[in-house]
């Protein structure tokens, strides 16, 4: 069952995006009642697969896959990150964006050998645009502390 709602988007900057309404869809769904595990229980394999050093994005996939669990957050109420910090287990940095600052990392040491290789540089450009994005919204939302920047030099001792 779907109920449909209009909404007029106030947050964007844009003047023709104040303008424009935007569909949002909001689906009333439950627990699956072919799923047999409990809270609890999935609660125990997630924290277990991370003691096995998975990532997030990799638990949920691996509940997908070999444990039949469709949605973590649809089951238990709480997304797998929340979970983790409910057991004193969160991640220093999201995993987003710890993939951006990797993929940023390999690209430079790949123009340190390939310096006239000018769409490796422009894709680098974009990565580290994507980076400060992240990093702005991540302070503004608390997740990082106020003054954290991304530095290309300290960004490869973070990764390594």
């Amino acid at each position: 069952m779907s109920i449909f709602r209009f909404i007029n988007n106030k947050n964007s900057n844009s003047i023709h995006n104040k303008l424009r309404y935007i569909l949002e869809v909001i689906v009333m769904a439950s627990k699956p009642e072919w799923i047999e595990y409990s809270t609890e229980e999935i609660e125990e394999l997630v924290l277990k697969l991370t003691k096995e050093g998975n990532s997030t994005s990799k638990i949920g996939v691996i509940l997908r896959d070999q444990y039949g669990i469709p949605d973590v957050k649809l089951i238990t109420g709480m997304k797998i990150t929340k979970i983790l910090e409910k057991h004193g287990q969160k991640q220093e940095y999201p995993e987003d964006l710890m993939n951006l600052i990797r993929k940023a990392v390999n690209v430079r040491e790949h123009l340190e050998e390939n310096k006239k290789d000018l769409h490796t540089k422009r894709g680098l450009r974009i990565i580290e645009s994507k980076i400060r994005r992240l990093v702005k919204y991540y302070t503004r939302e608390g997740v990082l502390p106020e003054g954290w920047r991304y530095d290309p030099k300290t960004a490869a001792l973070l990764v390594k």
